[in-house]
Formats: C-alpha cells, sequence, structure tokens
C-alpha cells in the first residue's frame, strides 16, 4: 500500500504571493509519501492567454519568459526541502526515503503548445522545454495516468465534446470508470460508490491550490476549497482520502 501526496494547480505566475509552494513542500517532508502527484496549471502562463485580448490591461506588461521564470523559481522551491531531506538520510546512511514524482500538464501549460499550433514561427524560442520540472516524470496534457489502481488526469474529457466530464461523483464515475483523480475544477469534490463486485471506487476533483484570488470570478466567487489531498493506504483504486486545507497549511508551516 502507498501513500500519495496530491498537489492540486498552483498557478504561479507573476505578482502573487507563492508561500502557499513553501507549505506544500513542508507538508511533503511531514507526510513523506511514497508518490507525489502534481495536477498541472503550474506554470499560469497569462502572457499567453486567449481569453485576453492583445493589448488589454489583464495582459499589459505579461511576458512569456516572466511567466516561466516564476514557475521555475516556484517548482525548484516545492523541490528543494524534499530533495534536501533525502540527501540528509542518505549521508545518515538511515533507510531511504524514495519518492515516485509525477507532473501532469494542464490548460496552462497547454498555451504554449496552443501558441505554436497559431504561429509556428515560435518554434524553439517557446516551448514547454523551458518548464524545469527536475527529476519528475512529465505526461502530456489529458494524459491518463494509472497509480495503484487510480486514474489521474488533468481533467478527463468527454469522448464527444472533449469539453471536461461534469455532474456529481457517481456521474462522473459511470463515465470514467474507475477510481479517479482530476484537477482543473477549482474547489473540493469527494465521493465514493459501491459496485456490485463488491470494490468501491472513489472520485475527487480537487483543482485549486495558491493564494491569490481570481478576477474573472468577482468578489464572491474566491471563496472555493483550496488544499493539498493525501491518499493513504492506496492500492487497487482504493484509499482513505486525508484532505490539508490551505488554512491548515499556513497555520502549520507559516
Amino acid at each position: 500500500m502507498k501513500r500519495i501526496l496530491v498537489i492540486p494547480d498552483t498557478q504561479a505566475r507573476p505578482g502573487v504571493p507563492l508561500d502557499h509552494i513553501d507549505w506544500a513542500a513542508k507538508a511533503i517532508v511531514e507526510y513523506r509519501p511514497d508518490i507525489v502527484v502534481h495536477m498541472g496549471d503550474h506554470w499560469d502562463m497569462p502572457s499567453l492567454s486567449a481569453w485576453e485580448s492583445p493589448g488589454s490591461l489583464a495582459t499589459e506588461g505579461a511576458r512569456y519568459e516572466a511567466d516561466i521564470d516564476v514557475g521555475n523559481e516556484a517548482f525548484e522551491r516545492l523541490c528543494l526541502p524534499m530533495e534536501k531531506e533525502q540527501k540528509r538520510l542518505a549521508l545518515g546512511r538511515r533507510k531511504r526515503w524514495n519518492v515516485e514524482k509525477h507532473f501532469l500538464f494542464g490548460n496552462h501549460e497547454d498555451r504554449i503548445d496552443r501558441a505554436l499550433r497559431k504561429e509556428p514561427k515560435y518554434l524553439g524560442m517557446i516551448g514547454r522545454h523551458h518548464c524545469q520540472t527536475r527529476d519528475w516524470k512529465r505526461h502530456e496534457f489529458l494524459e491518463i495516468v494509472r497509480i495503484e489502481g487510480i486514474l489521474f488526469s488533468h481533467y478527463f474529457a468527454n469522448v464527444n465534446s472533449g469539453r471536461p466530464i461534469g455532474g456529481s461523483v457517481d456521474s462522473r464515475l459511470n463515465k470514467i470508470g474507475d477510481s479517479y483523480v482530476a484537477g482543473h475544477e477549482q474547489g473540493f469534490l469527494y465521493g465514493c460508490r459501491q459496485f456490485p463486485s463488491g470494490k468501491t471506487r472513489h472520485g475527487l476533483t480537487i483543482g485549486s491550490y495558491y493564494l491569490h484570488d481570481e478576477d474573472y470570478k468577482g468578489r464572491q466567487g474566491n471563496g472555493h476549497w483550496r488544499g493539498l489531498a493525501v491518499l493513504n493506504e492506496a492500492r487497487d483504486g482504493q484509499y482513505d482520502l486525508m484532505s490539508l486545507s490551505l488554512d491548515y497549511l499556513r497555520r502549520k508551516f507559516s
């Protein structure tokens, strides 16, 4: 059985606080997971947003290089405490802590590929190769990754429309067909269902782990849950869920 620590969308970008990254880094060391899965949308990439018109107030001063740099800085801050602890254990001849690490590219990183499809002349000048994920295993946007019998993807797309599968957890379990974890969607949505086979399948959508508010959601639209998730005793699609809210992490690690 494994312990899996899930990091939802971190959305690092210039001008927003990154303290949550440091708290996640400390949580990784504290909870000693066997596996860490980052659900994507770490590089927020506002400079390449297709939702904003060129020259608009939202894109004023936005630069590709700055977007990449802040994401790389944040990813380094996420990794260094874990790497330091692994080195300490190895030097002290203690039991080694080997962590399996997965990064799932999200739709925000996919903005880079969409920009290249639109303007292929920038090939080589921009690209996801600039996103420095260190020794983490990288997974393509919308790739479905099976870990301990649980399906992980930034989101699960409807086969007809390509849009994210929505609805209740029960409905999503029917469509996805197995225990799943998805990011992308802000907030926290969890449920489980026992099937006639006797197996229980779990559905978890957890897509927000950041401190800033999103302007497009307005004053009353930023109250969604934010935090990390730990899947304890994970095996064959089963696990015991432990949620770690942003407020809890702030109190414990700041």
